[in-house]
């Protein structure tokens, strides 16, 4: 390959080392092949059924609005992902989410720009912010809320906790308003009916609007003050958990209080490094890969496993505690988010398990010698590297 002219490539083929497979010469997409080397020439560990647990952004519908635009992941796309849909969605400089509510709780991660929330709780109590790259938001089932790009607009992903979710399918101010008659909206807030004349007929969901002005102008107080926790945590500004090869920033009810239905982490891989092998006992994992390409094989027993290949706006998908981890493939650092329908961030450590156990119960087990047992580690490192030991792409 290191043959090549300059902007050429070789084509893959389906053929491992031992020269198992042979080569496909008939219709294909070679493309998807390149970003998917890990499904064309599978490890010769790969063995039994597991569903697809990949999905990506750029594989989905656009919803386009004056304003912004949408795309979403669900169990439509990705049938495994039942616990958790996202939402990718970007909003123009003043482009509005409507005023609107959902039955689900709402988690979300600011990719770019910046935005401006608002909220009002159950008790009266409401909630004005600025949001930036890095910051979360998350709004309890039920809660009102809006989004508004400022200057420069935004994008940003959006988690809900239920797959069956859909952002078309929420609970919008305008499509009340449009399905109320209209003699019913006067009487509720005295009001003529001329008040409601030009009313949309329909549901709004994302629309143009200015850029709103500074924050301060834009205040308003309640008789009932702010709400008791704060919608809005700055993940970034959080000092990360460091380890060779990475880091790791894990945010749920613990520091961010309010969000009792989702916790996550934000994980850094450096080129060579690697999320330790390890499992979740709490729920399934859903996954967006932010920056970079990486790897995941995902065991479910019974000799059983997968490997599948991600890079920067895919989805990932990993049953409720079955074993993986996500290696680096790529030259850049990979950057992702695990995300779990749960008030608790939760993992075990495979390392970890090993050597907090009997020695001599490991070694009859898996018929290991001294080199594993003495590089076992009683401290759990989430991210991995190792002189000499890392992988690095061909």
């Amino acid at each position: 390959m290191e043959n090549l002219p300059p902007g050429y490539f070789q084509v893959p083929q389906p053929v491992r080392s031992d020269g198992a497979g042979g080569v496909d010469k008939g219709p294909r997409d070679i493309m998807r092949d390149l970003e998917n080397p890990d499904m064309l020439v599978p490890p010769t560990t790969d063995a039994g059924l597991i569903p697809n647990l990949r999905f990506s952004f750029s594989d989905t519908h656009m919803t386009l609005n004056q304003g912004g635009w949408s795309r979403e992941i669900t169990v439509r796309e990705l049938p495994i992902a039942t616990t958790l849909a996202g939402v990718n969605m970007s909003l123009t400089p003043g482009g509005v989410r409507e005023l609107h509510w959902h039955q689900q709780a709402e988690w979300s991660y600011m990719l770019l720009g910046y935005a401006r929330i608002t909220a009002v709780d159950q008790n009266g109590c409401n909630f004005i912010a600025d949001v930036g790259p890095g910051d979360l938001w998350y709004f309890p089932p039920g809660i009102p809320h809006s989004i508004q790009g400022l200057e420069g607009g935004c994008e940003f992903l959006l988690v809900f906790d239920d797959g069956n979710f859909s952002d078309l399918n929420t609970l919008s101010i305008s499509d009340w308003f449009a399905h109320t008659p209209k003699e019913v909206l006067s009487a509720n807030f005295g009001a003529p009916l001329s008040a409601f004349q030009h009313i949309p007929n329909e549901q709004v969901y994302i629309y143009q609007d200015k850029v709103p002005g500074p924050i301060e102008s834009q205040k308003v107080q309640s008789p009932y003050g702010k709400v008791p926790q704060s919608f809005k945590h700055r993940l970034l500004a959080q000092p990360p958990l460091k380890t060779p090869g990475g880091s790791v920033r894990i945010v749920d009810s613990t520091n961010f209080p309010i969000s009792k239905n989702i916790a996550a982490a934000l994980v850094e891989i450096e080129p060579g490094a690697m999320r330790e092998l390890h499992w979740h006992p709490n729920n399934d994992e859903w996954q967006y890969y932010l920056q970079g390409k990486g790897r995941m094989t995902v065991f479910t027993g019974n000799g059983t496993a997968r490997t599948f290949d991600y890079r920067a706006g895919d989805v990932g998908y990993v049953p409720f505690a079955t074993g993986h981890y996500i290696e680096n493939t790529g030259t850049e650092p990979l950057w992702f988010l695990e995300m779990f329908k749960s008030d608790r961030f939760q993992d075990v450590s495979l390392n970890q398990w090993m050597a907090l156990t009997p020695t001599e119960l490991v070694q009859s087990n898996l018929r290991v010698g001294p080199e594993l047992l003495h590089a076992l580690r009683k401290e759990k490192w989430p991210v991995v590297k190792y002189p000499g030991f890392s992988y690095y792409p061909k």
